[in-house]
């Protein structure tokens, strides 16, 4: 199947210190040489610590922020090429949903104005019909029409990020970059808005880019994962081949920290040394290599570079093959426990019934807090 997008050799760097004639006197190397692709349909998750170049990934793959050098092609068409017109097109067919549901959504605007504002700009609906398609996206999201007329500050978080999909939802995008969506929601209603994702996803057959810190949340929802680091990824795999056998050392600490409902369950925690290097000044060779228990010479020296296997599975370690099992990282039996198997399962049950289309429909009541 062809790559719905294609990032090749992506490059951002940020200027951090100018001279006293405005000229750049050093860079926060953001993005560095990062490639990947998404497939119709497909999400693709991309980890990893905070500041490690996440979300400035994904604002390049929609060319909010413009790449220094590298490649972006949507649909085979090349981005950087567009013109100011095609770019405003190409606009519909990938949206973004923002971390923070309240602060990207205009608070002088209703939802119903919020809904109809990109309908409108896109000339996708006759002005006498766009009252009847916001009421026919907000059932889609599991809200009840008549909340159109309410304002963002009326609703809970839970309903603020299902308005702030049902944005993204208004234009029928092909692609939606999901910068940390349920990052600052309860536990009970992140579980309901990734559901919502995945149903949303089934249906429209939508490709999503899943921006997250959160591997439990990645486990759940991705379908490949991308593990970056400083600016550089260092693994890519299918979800289920790099949970099972994560192959770089840095893939390795990231899962042996997630907390597992399970006290009984071997696991061996993996604690990095040394403190995290800037972005400023990284360290030369593998970025990796100062926190590192498995560093050689060859790693402090030499870039590796990411190599994929016969199953697709890519690692930028120059001792892979030498690294002993990651056994102990994931336990075995990971998961939840039968009684937290049947709390999820309640939560995710709606209270109301189900809406048309198998999202439950939410009540616009705050105290609902979906």
């Amino acid at each position: 199947m062809t790559a719905l997008l294609e990032a090749d050799g992506l490059v951002k760097r940020f200027p951090a210190t100018r001279s006293l004639f405005g000229r750049p006197t050093a860079f926060v190397r953001a993005v560095e040489s990062v490639s990947f692709s998404v497939k119709a349909g497909e999400t693709l998750a991309l980890v990893g610590e905070s500041g490690c170049g996440k979300s400035t990934v994904s604002r390049l793959a929609l060319r909010l922020i413009e790449p220094d050098a590298g490649a972006i092609r949507f649909e085979g068409r090349d981005l950087l090429a567009l013109t100011a017109t095609e770019l405003r097109a190409f606009r519909r067919k990938a949206q973004l949903i923002f971390q923070d549901p309240y602060a990207s959504l205009n608070p002088r605007m209703t939802v119903g104005q919020v809904l109809a504002e990109p309908l409108a700009l896109h000339n996708l609906v006759p002005a006498s019909a766009r009252r009847e398609r916001v009421e026919q996206i907000l059932r889609m999201v599991g809200l009840e029409p008549r909340v159109a007329r309410r304002y963002p500050h009326e609703f809970s978080g839970g309903q603020r990020q299902r308005i702030a999909i049902a944005r993204a939802l208004a234009v029928e995008p092909k692609l939606i970059i999901c910068d940390e969506p349920v990052s600052a929601l309860d536990v009970s209603i992140r579980s309901q808005i990734l559901n919502l994702l995945r149903d949303l996803q089934q249906r429209l057959g939508l490709a999503y880019i899943f921006v997250s810190h959160d591997l439990a949340v990645v486990k759940h929802i991705a379908d490949r994962v991308a593990v970056m680091n400083l600016g550089q990824i260092v693994e890519t795999a299918a979800t289920d081949a790099l949970f099972a056998a994560p192959r770089h050392p840095y893939t390795r600490a990231l899962l042996s920290a997630i907390p597992v409902p399970k006290p009984q369950a071997k696991r061996s925690r993996i604690v990095l040394q040394g403190e995290l290097p800037s972005a400023l000044n990284p360290p030369t060779g593998c970025r990796f290599h100062s926190r590192c228990a498995y560093v050689v010479e060859r790693c402090r020296v030499e870039g590796p570079a990411l190599i994929a296997d016969s199953t697709g599975h890519a690692t930028a370690c120059h001792r892979v093959a030498e690294l002993p099992p990651a056994d102990a990282v994931v336990p075995h039996d990971g998961g939840f426990s039968p009684a937290l198997e049947k709390l999820v399962a309640a939560f995710s049950l709606s209270t109301e019934g189900p809406a048309r289309g198998g999202v439950d429909i939410v009540s616009a009541s705050p105290r609902a807090g979906a």
